[in-house]
């Protein structure tokens, strides 16, 4: 009989050891490396999900490769279908990942209601069948189709998708399903890889797309090794506050659509509800003749989104002034800062900056510099902005407004919320067609906008 051996293996990157290690040389953690039993392979493996196909696999030419007619599952939830790339691909592994209570059991419990006449497999490991019955009842699913398995034996697991022969499958979690010929703990780097590649493989036969729910570290990133995002065909994020009531679906990585599409949902008693014009939400709450708050309005994929940008300058009571930013890049809010106190003479350095970009979404394009440049001047100086207009623009080192892509979906978006006036780049206007009764003024330096809106 042959004898087992262990090793440490790291459980933020993987890496693996025949010794315990204080810190890995890998990714330089502290005190992850965990023992972990190998068993030798046996002569015997489990059985595999078995879809028809012959044991000895030929390559084929492109044209002879069979096309199914429906290759995508249509929700009806236009938000969730944009996130996916136009809908569900069918024979897909999707991994979804967010905070603790942030709605991803909810949002998979929901696909029951999105998908009434498909059968889904819902694999929990956390929750009781009773537990998940209640919470479906309570967002409205009362369709059989729904199908609950409690497991968290893989081989069980995999067992009961080959039976069922479900059109869609959700595990809730990854982190808690376990290989029994592993004697490594649920949730260890070698269970959720090798978890995660059998699903993978069940998947593919049985073309029916699976919804993997998984956890993530306090630094926000997905538990588990590093492969298991390369496995999967689609990484989702759930983000948002739990105590405010939006919620964002972005995708991450997709390889059957884009990655800049954004989903905004709004969780409700009754489950999470889809926002068809997320700019009208998220400019509801805005209060006029306040210094500090400008409107922007950045590209999400191919959706222009309105959101209102806040900033506050004071003097600071510290040797180093504070910079904090929530939803804006921090890196980014010290370069503007930097251009203010250069090209404007604002005397910064001795203020603290506090930038947030309200409604809880989080800007990376470089279109909403202008906003946020003239947001901390305006409180700065604690002179509203003008409250009409939209500020669309790159500030570039020099204190110039540089050209940004897609002006004129920004512009009918700004128009059908009832701006007057919208600032761009000069260069932008070669060829703009501005949105009729809207006034849009070029601007090419800082200190011109500065004059126009303050």
């Amino acid at each position: 009989m042959a004898k087992t051996r262990t090793q440490y293996t790291c459980q933020v990157c993987g890496h693996t050891s025949p010794q315990w290690m204080g810190r890995c040389p890998s990714c330089e953690a502290w005190s992850s490396f965990v023992e972990e039993t190998l068993r030798p392979e046996t002569r015997h493996r489990p059985a595999q999900v078995d879809a028809g196909r012959p044991t000895t696999r030929r390559p084929l030419p492109l044209s002879q490769v069979e096309m199914r007619a429906e290759t995508r599952l249509q929700t009806a939830v236009g938000e969730f279908d944009r996130v996916m790339g136009g809908g569900i691909m069918q024979g897909s592994l999707t991994l979804i990942a967010g905070d603790p209570g942030i709605g991803k059991s909810t949002l998979m419990t929901e696909l029951a209601r999105f998908l009434p006449d498909r059968t889904i497999l819902y694999v929990t490991g956390e929750e009781s069948a009773r537990q998940v019955r209640l919470r479906a009842e309570r967002l409205g699913v009362t369709s059989d189709n729904l199908l609950l398995l409690a497991e968290t034996n893989l081989f069980d697991i995999l067992t009961a998708m080959q039976e069922a022969e479900p059109h869609l499958i959700i595990v809730d979690s990854i982190q808690t399903v376990y290989h029994p010929e592993m004697q490594s703990a649920p949730g260890s780097v070698s269970q959720v890889r090798a978890c995660a590649a059998a699903l993978l493989q069940a998947t593919k036969a049985l073309d029916a797309p699976t919804f993997i729910v998984g956890h993530v570290t306090k630094e926000g990133t997905i538990a588990g090794p590093r492969v298991l995002e390369h496995m999967v065909d689609t990484v989702l994020y759930f983000e948002g506050d739990r105590h405010h009531a939006f919620r964002i679906l972005r995708a991450v990585k997709n390889r059957f659509g884009s990655t800049n599409e954004i989903g905004v949902f709004e969780m409700r008693e009754s489950g999470l509800e889809e926002v068809t014009n997320p700019s009208e939400i998220f400019l509801s709450e805005r209060r006029y003749g306040v210094s500090g708050a400008t409107v922007v309005c950045s590209m999400e994929g191919t959706r222009p989104i309105l959101v209102e940008i806040q900033a506050l300058v004071t003097p600071t009571s510290y040797g180093t002034p504070q910079r904090n930013a929530t939803g804006f890049d921090a890196r980014r809010l010290q370069m503007l800062l930097a251009v203010l106190e250069k090209r404007e003479g604002l005397r910064l350095s001795t203020h603290d900056v506090f930038v947030n970009v309200a409604g809880g979404v989080r800007l990376d394009e470089p279109a909403v510099d202008l906003g946020v440049v003239v947001a901390a001047a305006s409180s700065f100086r604690d002179v509203p902005a003008d409250t009409g207009t939209v500020l669309i623009g790159e500030v570039g080192l020099g204190g110039e407004i540089r050209t940004v892509s897609r002006v004129e979906p920004r512009l009918k978006e700004a128009a059908k919320l009832g701006f007057e006036r919208a600032l761009v780049p000069a260069t932008n206007l070669k060829g703009l067609r501005p949105p009729r009764g809207m006034e849009v003024t070029p601007v090419e330096r800082l200190h011109q906008v500065l004059d126009l809106v303050l």
